[in-house]
């Protein structure tokens, strides 16, 4: 592309420059535009739904400090809910239905079922924590890939507008300006699908970080109200460490 098919096209337009450039070049900026429409899809679908996550846990939390018990509050979210938190209340109550149902319980039942609920509650986190953070893979390969691939275009540019003074035989603007401006302009493509990824990666990083320590919160509070009921502590006791070596040799 030279100065004066620039001049016909009437500026130097993306598509213009698109049009005329190396097959090579070519096949980079439509990487990269596919790469910016794939990050930016993932964008607007974890923007909308980290604020449907918010939005219902803060429903379901002004639910439970309402005053309703929380079989009501299990009740009304049904047998199977969308949302982690009604999830984790309804298993955590399904368990104790069930541990219950066999009778007076003692202290070490307790804490069995005590522990049983933990590790409900920790499969309900972790699988949770896996859906919210899908997709955030994608942004991170973006944010990382586009500039080095952006900056492989540039190269390729420069190297086309070296041979275009080659052949041509001269060093004026007209010979250079259009493979320079071919290389700039997918270093630009580069950034513009870097930046809005990077961004992005660290906000919904930071919200499902947020978003899972707001379960592990509920968690542990459904583990002490559930242990408040049993009478017992709300974490097993631990195991009484085995005798070191020295108080053995000390008994005898």
């Amino acid at each position: 592309m030279t100065v004066s098919a620039a001049a016909e096209a009437g500026m130097l337009n993306p598509v213009s420059l698109f049009l005329h450039a190396d097959i090579v070049v070519q096949l980079i900026m439509v990487g990269l535009a596919v790469a910016s429409v794939w990050s930016w899809a993932v964008i607007i679908d974890k923007a909308f739904r980290f604020t449907a996550l918010n939005s219902q846990a803060d429903t379901f939390e002004k639910a439970l400090s309402s005053g309703r018990s929380l079989e009501d509050v299990a009740a009304e979210a049904g047998p199977q809910p969308n949302h982690a938190l009604p999830r984790m209340l309804v298993t955590a109550l399904a368990d104790w239905r069930e541990t219950r149902a066999r009778g007076v319980l003692t202290e070490q039942q307790g804490n069995l079922l005590i522990s049983r609920i933990d590790r409900s509650l920790d499969s309900i986190i972790a699988r949770e924590g896996q859906r919210v953070e899908n997709g955030l893979g994608v942004l991170s390969v973006v944010a990382t890939a586009s500039p080095f691939i952006g900056l492989f275009g540039t190269v390729w540019g420069i190297m086309n507008a070296f041979g275009s003074i080659q052949h041509a035989g001269n060093t004026n603007l007209a010979t250079v300006a259009g493979p320079i401006s071919e290389a700039l302009f997918a270093t630009a493509m580069g950034l513009a699908a870097a930046i809005p990824a990077y961004i992005g990666y660290n906000k919904f990083s930071i919200d499902a970080g947020k978003f899972a320590g707001r379960l592990e919160s509920f968690a542990d509070d459904l583990q002490a109200a559930v242990a408040r009921r049993l009478g017992v502590p709300s974490a097993p006791p631990p195991p009484p460490p085995p005798p070191s070596e020295f108080s053995l040799r000390r008994a005898d």
